[in-house]
């Protein structure tokens, strides 16, 4: 079963990352249709290819983004969103159908069904999100909500991180005896850094869904200033930290730096507690992570988003909470007792 839950872990790794190329190359309003099962397939024939783009000609993102837009160039568009769509179908058959064999031949550890049927019921919530996210870019705006956008990034890496939870914990489970309160300390730690990563992950959908990473393409000065002068022209101020471009991105880049320094406050605490050999290289392996991942947003903006940088980032992002959620359950289950935290 845990196998087959790190395939599924996998799926929707490359599922984010497909999800950011088709938010790069302004591919996801290129379907305007919601046909679940039914929409599995591209078209087919010139007629099917001609129906869906007078659909996509009726959008604002056709009328005032990509008028002039010929057929060929529609087809490259529209190839992300359905692979992207294609892919969050194929997660949930790999999902269901095996876990439909699991329980039929009962082996479902006890306790364990509530989880996965969870699980399967977020994955089909995360498509109906999906849809909603895109119909907010049909209607009278040339783009989806960068609310929406977050919500959706959000839950996509909830199931990740949750599922590889309960895929570690049917590999390594905790030992008979071992106390899961040890180093309570060092797993709050642990929390705080994973709370901080989704928290940066969110204003990073933020500063896409907006395009701010089109501006202040500098490091670490924004417009040769730290705070840019056009930081506070909303009212009242708190939505120059949600709607502001240069705000989003100002907020984007110190809370990488605030979870940066958490977790390589993580990285030394664990240096110094008994938690093993592999507590310890989990460990180093968070704190190189968050400096790439840092590295790779810095780069990221300084090419003006260039589409492979950017996809590695959003990779990157899932990496470092692969990372923590595997540093988290490892600190839970051993058996040790904390030096100094």
């Amino acid at each position: 079963m845990a196998t087959w839950l790190l395939i599924c872990c996998g799926m929707v790794f490359a599922m984010a990352v497909i999800g950011a190329v088709t938010r790069l190359t302004e591919s996801g309003l290129s379907m305007v249709e919601w046909k679940p099962l039914i929409g599995i397939l591209p078209p087919l024939t010139e007629t099917e290819w001609n129906r869906v783009f007078d659909l996509y000609r009726e959008t604002p993102e056709y009328r005032y983004v990509n008028a002039g837009m010929g057929l060929e160039e529609f087809k490259h568009i529209f190839f992300w969103e359905w692979f992207h769509r294609f892919w969050g179908q194929m997660i949930g058959f790999v999902f269901l159908l095996p876990f439909l064999w699991f329980w039929a031949t009962k082996r479902i550890p006890k306790g364990l069904m509530p989880t996965l049927v969870g699980l399967f019921l977020l994955g089909g919530l995360q498509g109906g999100i999906g849809w909603f996210m895109v119909v907010s870019g049909l209607v009278d705006r040339p783009s989806v909500s960068h609310y929406r956008l977050a919500l959706h990034l959000g839950v996509a890496f909830l199931i990740f991180a949750l599922m590889l939870w309960v895929a570690l914990g049917l590999l390594d489970p905790k030992p008979e005896g071992s106390r899961s309160a040890a180093a309570p300390a060092l797993r709050r730690h642990a929390g705080l850094a994973l709370g901080l990563v989704a928290v940066t992950a969110a204003w990073g959908a933020f500063v896409a869904g907006l395009d701010a990473g089109m501006i202040y393409n500098t490091w670490p000065l924004m417009g040769g200033q730290i705070i840019p002068s056009d930081m506070w022209f909303l009212n009242p101020a708190p939505l120059n930290f949600v709607e502001n471009h240069a705000g989003v991105q100002f907020t984007h880049r110190w809370l990488a730096m605030v979870t940066g320094l958490v977790v390589l406050g993580l990285w030394w605490r664990a240096g110094k507690a008994d938690i093993g050999p592999r507590g310890h290289r989990l460990g180093q392996a968070v704190g190189v992570m968050v400096v790439v991942q840092i590295a790779l947003g810095i780069a990221t903006l300084l090419t003006v988003v260039a589409i492979p940088l950017a996809a590695v980032h959003q990779a990157g992002a899932l990496t470092l909470i692969a990372l923590l959620v595997w540093f988290r359950h490892e600190v839970k289950r051993s058996r040790w007792t904390s030096q100094g935290s």
